[in-house]
């Protein structure tokens, strides 16, 4: 309360008009306000945030769960929820956890400790069990998660991937390998039950050597096509879930003097200016928008219907 004093000593106020002030009260009158305004920009006051977030009960903060902060899918998302929050006036406190449990869980902690108003999930690597206890109305995940209270935005992965398929069906294609980040977590499920239940509604073949695992960037995608040009049997065309990945495989191809889409189809999605610039048929998903609902979904007070966002195709030269 010193400097709080030493204020309304400067303006010729009480202590509890400074405070009104210094928090945005109305009715105080705007005499009184400059005198205040100015005693503190002559004793450059700075305001004890701390003070403020526990008298107001918020911190105006939201914690944002991601793996990894180099890659554009979740710098989309990250977009998409910075955007919402600075209109709304929330900063961010990010917990990049690289797939790592516990420091997914210590993201937990700190909302318990009230450092931060909420969590958006934007990928998890705990179970939705070991996460339970933790959970409340200001916890949004951004995928399909089973529990119907709980707030979710997501993309239809499971129809994405169908809608692949039928489209290279379409160009001729029966031999089809897919490209994953991972095999667990709710979004990559999805993507596989949408691969396997689309092949066989179709009646066409699945081998396990055609799925690839822990795709993630540009060489990943270059050591992918370094697989297949090795396999005796090869799939004709390759689903893969990131334009990183697919850009990846073109540069690659083009060194190996391998045709695309004669040799080898790639069908890719995210659909970023990447795809673009090197002709790849790409599934546009709508990442930002993901963010953008996951924050708003948190600002909700009740328990909203979940948001659900589909893909677009946009038909380039990769098949």
């Amino acid at each position: 309360m010193t400097n709080i004093r030493s204020i309304a000593k400067l303006a010729g106020v009480s202590v509890s008009t400074v405070s009104r002030v210094l928090n945005d009260h109305p009715y105080v009158k705007e005499e009184k306000r400059r005198k205040v305004l100015d005693a503190v920009e002559q004793l450059n006051y700075i305001k004890n945030a701390n003070a403020v977030h526990l008298s107001k009960g918020k911190t105006y903060s939201i914690g944002v769960i991601l793996p990894y902060l180099n890659l554009p899918y979740f710098g989309e998302i990250l977009q998409g929820i910075a955007g919402e929050a600075l209109k709304h006036g929330y900063h961010l406190q990010l917990f990049q956890t690289d797939y790592d449990r516990g420091a997914e869980l210590d993201a937990f902690h700190r909302l318990q400790m009230k450092e931060v108003d909420g969590l958006i999930l934007t990928s998890r690597s705990n179970s939705l069990d070991a996460l339970a206890s933790f959970i409340s109305p200001n916890v949004v995940f951004c995928e399909n998660v089973y529990d119907p209270t709980y707030k979710k935005v997501f993309i239809d992965h499971y129809q994405g991937i169908r809608s692949g398929l039928e489209y290279l069906y379409s160009k001729g294609h029966s031999q089809i390998g897919l490209c994953l980040h991972r095999t667990f977590g709710t979004n990559s499920e999805e993507r596989i039950r949408g691969f396997f239940d689309g092949a066989e509604a179709a009646g066409h073949p699945v081998r396990d050597e055609w799925i690839f695992n822990d795709c993630y960037d540009l060489q990943d995608g270059r050591d992918v096509l370094s697989e297949w040009e090795r396999m005796e049997e090869k799939p004709s065309a390759l689903i893969v879930t990131s334009d990183q990945v697919s850009a990846g495989m073109v540069a690659e191809a083009g060194k190996r003097s391998i045709r695309i889409p004669d040799d080898l189809a790639i069908l890719s999605f995210d659909n970023h200016p990447l795809s673009d610039a090197l002709d790849i048929t790409s599934f546009e998903v709508p990442i930002r928008k993901v963010g953008e609902e996951a924050f708003k979904l948190f600002l909700e007070s009740e328990h909203p219907d979940p948001v659900i966002l589909n893909t677009t195709l946009f038909e380039r030269g990769s098949v």
